[in-house]
């Protein structure tokens, strides 16, 4: 295995045409710096410098391991400043999870917005994913953070979490609804009508969390479309199909033809916790932490 420090010793005295030379350019004795160009000669099994006095020349065998020299110690060098840019976070690659709330409330693009500024040259994938499946690909390092509906189970060993969003519910009614016209919409007025929930697969319990909820409030829905996504809710309240409740942040990418009304009386909300796994050290998660936190 070539040593690093004697190639560059072989390139300083090349350049310099005189081992004394290249010596105080290295700040180095020249009988050390001598010992080592032998040495590396010897190594290789071939000579390259043809020696006159107190000067050397490149023979043609010198020249050509030359070239390829600093190319190594060109590479060398940029080895060593990514080791640097991924110690301080300034380049590198990231893997995070989201679920579709996180990108309802605008958390995942202001959070890619402000990252691309602070650092143009750092690589993030962006996976879709259940908030299980996230804390599972977290312990296995499959992701970085993930953004998720729940916090990390209470006493996780490996995974922690913070709260960072919690957006109100809002009722969405389709524009001839007769409800959009009453100032103050109680419990009792949504007894028995038409309902579109989101049923996320496998495992789910926002189905039964919104009975529940609707239970607390004093009314029982109707339950009769059931979508993958708050955003096709959406659309069947559009066609006049039913009601639907969503995130608030929703209000701005619902389709036309959809009436919003606060339900302040409604005890269910959609809280975003960021996760993350409590081992990791880097200061690019640490910084992400932080920017999430404050944003």
């Amino acid at each position: 295995m070539l040593d690093l420090r004697q190639i560059r010793y072989f390139v300083a005295v090349a350049e310099a045409g005189n081992v004394g030379r290249a010596a105080g350019q290295l700040h180095i004795s020249q009988s050390p710096l001598s010992r080592q160009i032998i040495q590396l000669e010897e190594q290789l099994g071939v000579a390259l410098f043809e020696r006159a006095k107190q000067r050397v020349h490149l023979n043609a065998e010198g020249r050509a391991f030359l070239a390829e020299a600093r190319g190594l110690l060109a590479n060398a060098a940029r080895l060593e400043e990514l080791g640097r840019n991924l110690a301080s976070g300034a380049s590198g690659s990231l893997a995070i999870g989201y679920v579709e709330g996180a990108v309802h409330s605008g958390l995942v693009a202001d959070m890619l917005k402000d990252f691309r500024r602070a650092r143009p040259d750092f690589h993030l994938q962006l996976r879709s994913r259940r908030t299980a499946a996230q804390f599972e690909d977290l312990r296995q390092r499959v992701l970085d953070l993930g953004f998720v509906y729940s916090p990390a189970p209470d006493g996780d060993p490996d995974i922690d979490s913070m709260l960072v969003r919690r957006e109100p519910l809002v009722l969405a009614l389709p524009e001839g609804d007769p409800l959009v016209d009453v100032a103050g919409i109680a419990p009792g007025q949504l007894d028995g009508r038409v309902w579109i929930t989101v049923v996320r697969q496998p495992g789910d319990t926002n189905r039964a969390q919104f009975l529940a909820a609707c239970a607390e409030s004093g009314f029982v829905p109707d339950i009769v479309y059931e979508t993958a996504d708050p955003l096709t809710s959406l659309g069947l309240v559009s066609a006049g199909l039913g009601l639907a409740t969503v995130q608030e942040s929703l209000r701005a990418a619902a389709p036309a033809g959809i009436v919003f009304r606060d339900l302040p009386w409604f005890k269910r909300s959609v809280a975003i916790h960021l996760a993350w796994r409590r081992n990791d050290r880097r200061a690019v998660i640490g910084d992400l932490k932080a920017q999430v936190r404050k944003g």
